[in-house]
């Protein structure tokens, strides 16, 4: 099911050394984004900073979605002037030493630009600050919204389908009464053909056997056109869909096999079918539960 969620959120206030760098002004942002899947797949692209704490956000997820290509992402962001730290006295020389270190092994190595430094500057002020606890209650809130989101985006699909249920009773009410009329037809027409085949035949032939010929022509014809079987099947599995989908709850993986299960009805109406208005029929049935095969696999 698709949905996304994103907030942000500063860290806890730490240390006056901390505070004196500007670490506490940064700000942590996340943001959580879910398409559909029909298995649960979890993608997060996190800071070196947060790595540690992957596992806490999956645990977060795996308990709350059973469904969909999940993406999660974190990222550091400052308020506005406050972008550009000033290095520490003890930064630039740890900075100055590597530096030097470096160079004597490997002399045509580049020289640490400004941007450089100031990169470093603040990255060492985020990895100074624990986001363990700011980050899990990010996580919870950002995850709250998603679930929010894909709520409602549920419940216009729950919408959608039970529209197209109501389409498939009507389409299923027009396929029953065709079946009879199309048995007497063709019954009707079998004893017309032989009644000409006995005309040509002179007699040859008597005309008990050759009706008695007829009506078994005409009842194999009946049984092999009889769709009444896949039509109470088709209600049956239109009914369990409508009350799952109303019940609601984790129903995503029961309406996949329902929705196989009308599919297959629907193809047996199509291959039985005599009569063009029956294949219409079929033709529209395979449309309309295409279309919530396609929507089912977002629900959870």
């Amino acid at each position: 099911m698709t949905g996304f969620a994103s907030a942000q959120q500063g860290a806890a206030q730490g240390t006056a050394a901390q505070e004196s760098k500007g670490a506490a002004a940064t700000r942590l942002g996340l943001e959580i984004r879910s398409v559909n899947s029909r298995f649960l797949d979890l993608t997060f692209r996190l800071p070196e900073e947060l790595r540690q704490h992957e596992p806490l956000l999956r645990e977060l997820l795996t308990a709350r979605l059973k469904r969909g290509k999940v993406e999660v992402r974190a990222a550091f962001d400052s308020p506005a002037g406050d972008n550009l730290r000033e290095p520490t006295p003890r930064l630039l020389q740890r900075l100055s030493t590597l530096q030097d270190n470096v160079r004597a092994w490997l002399p045509d190595a580049k020289a640490l630009s400004v941007a450089d430094v100031v990169r470093l500057s603040a990255a060492e002020a985020a990895t100074d600050v624990d986001w363990g606890r700011p980050l899990g209650q990010l996580a919870a809130d950002t995850l709250e919204r998603l679930m929010a989101a894909r709520e409602r985006e549920g419940a216009r699909l729950a919408a959608m389908i039970l529209g197209h249920l109501a389409q498939l009773r009507e389409l299923a009410q027009q396929a029953a009464p065709l079946v009879p009329r199309l048995v007497e037809q063709q019954r009707t027409r079998f004893l017309e053909r032989w009644k000409e085949a006995m005309a040509l035949a002179e007699g040859a032939s008597l005309p008990e056997a050759a009706q008695d010929r007829a009506l078994s022509e005409a009842t194999a014809f009946a049984i092999r056109i009889d769709v009444a079987e896949e039509l109470t099947r088709l209600g049956s599995h239109v009914e369990e869909i409508e009350r799952l989908v109303r019940k609601g709850g984790e129903i995503g993986k029961r309406l996949d096999f329902l929705i196989q299960e009308l599919h297959r009805e629907a193809n047996t109406l199509g291959s039985k079918s005599a009569a063009l208005e029956l294949t219409h029929i079929s033709v529209d049935m395979k449309v309309l539960i295409e279309q919530m095969r396609e929507q089912v696999q977002n629900i959870e």
